[in-house]
């Protein structure tokens, strides 16, 4: 059964959203000092062992790379949280999926050339238009790009498709790379779960989060080495959001 999205529900929404966002920003702001002054010592006493071919010195010098090294993977945890977290503040604006995903394709057809992967777009011409949030969307592309990417270490093809379907705006992103089986399906939109050494485990989720602050549904078909197909649903403009109850 669906109702009508009720703008008190919405309200409270956007007021969790903004919570969420301004602790996030007050614990990156915590973190990030300390962690600058890591780094800055770090590189200090990297400095001081130029020069010295000691073996003392060099096994110091490889500790030191490690640090450095692991203060940059806590940058990339806590950038990836803080887009998490500001996922759900919209500045919403009326305009055209299809372009949007024309320039992000631009954007990805350099790096997808160097992996030896194709881009290729079948966009609806009549595609009606969307409220959205230009940047939070661009940065689920982008997600979802890299992905697609990291998917396909050999090579591949990427596709993007738009159409209008049951009143609905359909965006499909299929890539021809490993595939996921059912239980990383299960847990991909989790936050924290990743099955990449190093990743934040953040991106996809983050991808949820748009979607659905945008009152629409992303959706996931993949088998092992079969590929993967991801549908975002979005409401065209004009069109009372609603919620399934």
């Amino acid at each position: 059964m669906e109702q009508t999205f009720r703008h008190d529900d919405h309200r409270r929404l956007q007021e969790q959203n903004t919570e969420l966002a301004t602790l996030a920003g007050g614990l990156a702001h915590e973190i990030r000092n300390p962690l600058s002054t890591m780094g800055m010592n770090l590189e200090l006493l990297a400095e001081e062992l130029e020069g010295d071919e000691t073996p003392r010195a060099r096994r110091m010098q490889k500790r030191i790379s490690n640090l450095q090294a692991e203060c940059r993977n806590l940058e990339d945890i806590l950038n990836a949280f803080l887009q998490f977290a500001k996922a759900g503040e919209l500045d919403l604006e009326e305009g055209s999926l299809n372009d949007l995903v024309t320039e992000y394709c631009q954007f990805l057809e350099p790096q997808a050339e160097d992996s030896s992967v194709d881009v290729r777009l079948h966009l609806d011409s009549n595609l009606p238009s969307v409220m959205i949030d230009r940047s939070l969307v661009r940065q689920a592309l982008v997600n979802l790009g890299r992905n697609a990417l990291q998917a396909m270490p050999e090579g591949g093809a990427i596709e993007f498709l738009t159409h209008f379907q049951n009143g609905k705006v359909v965006l499909e992103i299929i890539d021809t790379g490993h595939g996921m089986d059912e239980k990383t399906r299960s847990r991909m939109f989790q936050a924290f779960f990743s099955t990449r050494s190093g990743g934040s485990g953040l991106g996809l989720p983050t991808v949820r989060r748009i979607v659905e602050s945008h009152h629409g549904q992303i959706l996931c078909e993949s088998d092992p080495g079969k590929g993967t197909r991801f549908t975002i649903v979005l409401p065209p403009s004009g069109v009372s959001n609603t919620v399934s109850k």
